[in-house]
C-alpha cells in the first residue's frame, strides 16, 4: 500500500463545526457540531428539509457567512489541510472559484442581467488568470459553454434570452470555468421543471465523471441523492443525524426515525395508497433547541431519555446513526 495515500489528508475535512447567527434580539443555532470529510472525485449529498442548516454549512466552506451576524463559534474547516478560518483575503480569493466553486440555488437571480453570459463567465476566468490574452479568454469561455451543451455562438447573449434550464447551465459553466477540484451545488434543480431537472443532473454527473471533480450536492430530494451521490449526510436542526454511503442510506436495515420519515414522504410506484405519510410537526425553533434529541418532539419512537439527553452515535462500518434507539451499540457523546 502506498504510504502517500495512507497519510494524505482528505480534500475537505470539517470537524465539530458550530455556526450561529447573532443579532441584538436573538441567537440562531444554525449548525451544531457537525463533522464530515470529502475525498477528491467523490460526491457527498447533504439532505434535509428547509432550515436544517445545509446552505449555512456550504457557505461556511467558502467563508461566505454574513460578516455582521454569521459566526463560526467552534470547530475547523480544512481544505487540503489548510484552515479556511485562518486564510488571508488573497488565499481566499484564490480558493473561491479556483479550488472550490459554488452553484447557487436560483439561476434566475444568480446572473447579472446587464452583462452577456460570455462576459460573466470570462470575468471569473480573468480573476484567476490575469495574464490570459483576449483571444485565449474567448476561446476558453466558448469551450466551457460547449461543455455544458450551449452553442458557442450564444457567447454574446444576455441572461433574459435563456430559459431557466439554460440559465442553470450557464451557472454550471461559470463554476467549471476555472477547473475547480470541487463544486458545491446548492439545490441546483429547485427552480426547474422535471424534464430539465433530469437533463441538468445527467450533465452534472457526466462532467463529474469526465473531469474527476468532487461535489457536495445540497438537496431535499432523495431521488437526486440516489442518482448522484457516493456518500450521504442527513441533516436535521443543524446536526448530522445519519451518514453513510448511498447503499447504507437506501438499503440498510437500521435508520434514524427522521430518515424513515423522509422515505415515507416519497411516492412509491409499486404501492397503492390514498395519501403520502408526511412527518408530523415542524422543525424546532433554532433559537430555542430541545435539551435532548432535536427530533424528539416529532418522533413516534420517542422515549423519556430522548427528551433530556443527547444520543450517542451507532456505528456499523461506514454507517452512523445518532439515535437512542440503538443505544446498546452507540458510542458515548463527546
Amino acid at each position: 500500500m502506498d504510504m502517500k495515500e495512507v497519510n494524505a489528508a482528505p480534500f475537505i475535512e470539517v470537524k465539530d463545526l458550530e455556526i450561529i447567527y447573532k443579532t441584538d434580539l436573538e441567537t440562531v443555532h444554525a449548525v451544531n457540531g457537525i463533522s464530515f470529510t470529502l475525498e477528491k472525485g467523490q460526491t457527498l449529498g447533504i439532505v434535509g428539509e428547509t432550515g436544517a442548516g445545509k446552505t449555512t454549512t456550504a457557505l461556511s466552506l467558502l467563508k461566505l457567512l454574513p460578516p455582521r451576524t454569521g459566526r463560526v463559534v467552534n470547530g475547523t474547516i480544512c481544505v487540503e489541510g489548510q484552515n479556511v478560518m485562518e486564510m488571508d483575503d488573497q488565499t481566499l480569493r484564490e480558493m473561491r472559484g479556483g479550488k472550490i466553486a459554488m452553484i447557487f440555488q436560483d439561476p434566475m437571480t444568480a446572473l447579472n442581467p446587464v452583462m452577456t453570459v460570455g462576459e460573466q463567465i470570462g470575468e471569473a476566468i480573468l480573476l484567476h488568470n490575469a495574464d490570459i490574452t483576449k483571444a485565449q479568454l474567448q476561446a476558453r469561455v466558448e469551450e466551457v459553454l460547449q461543455m455544458v451543451g450551449i452553442p458557442a455562438t450564444r457567447y454574446s447573449d444576455y441572461p433574459h434570452q435563456f430559459s431557466g434550464g439554460m440559465k442553470q447551465r450557464v451557472i454550471i459553466a461559470m463554476a467549471l470555468s476555472c477547473q475547480p477540484a470541487m463544486i458545491i451545488a446548492d439545490e441546483p434543480t429547485t427552480a426547474l421543471d422535471v424534464t430539465i431537472q433530469a437533463q441538468v443532473l445527467s450533465m452534472m454527473r457526466d462532467l463529474r465523471d469526465r473531469l474527476g471533480t468532487a461535489m457536495i450536492m445540497i438537496t431535499h430530494d432523495l431521488g437526486i441523492v440516489a442518482q448522484t451521490c457516493d456518500n450521504v449526510a442527513v441533516m436535521y436542526a443543524g446536526e448530522i443525524i445519519e451518514t453513510g454511503t448511498s447503499v447504507d442510506i437506501f438499503c440498510a436495515e437500521k435508520h434514524h426515525p427522521y430518515t424513515v420519515g423522509l422515505f415515507g414522504s416519497i411516492p412509491n410506484l409499486k404501492v397503492k395508497t390514498r395519501r403520502l405519510s408526511p412527518i408530523v410537526g415542524l422543525m424546532p425553533d433554532p433559537t430555542n433547541l430541545p435539551k435532548g434529541c432535536p427530533f424528539a418532539p416529532r418522533c413516534d419512537k420517542c422515549m423519556e431519555i430522548c427528551k433530556t439527553e443527547k444520543p450517542g452515535v451507532y456505528k456499523n462500518g461506514t454507517h452512523q446513526i445518532r439515535c437512542h434507539l440503538y443505544a446498546n451499540n452507540a458510542e458515548e457523546v463527546v
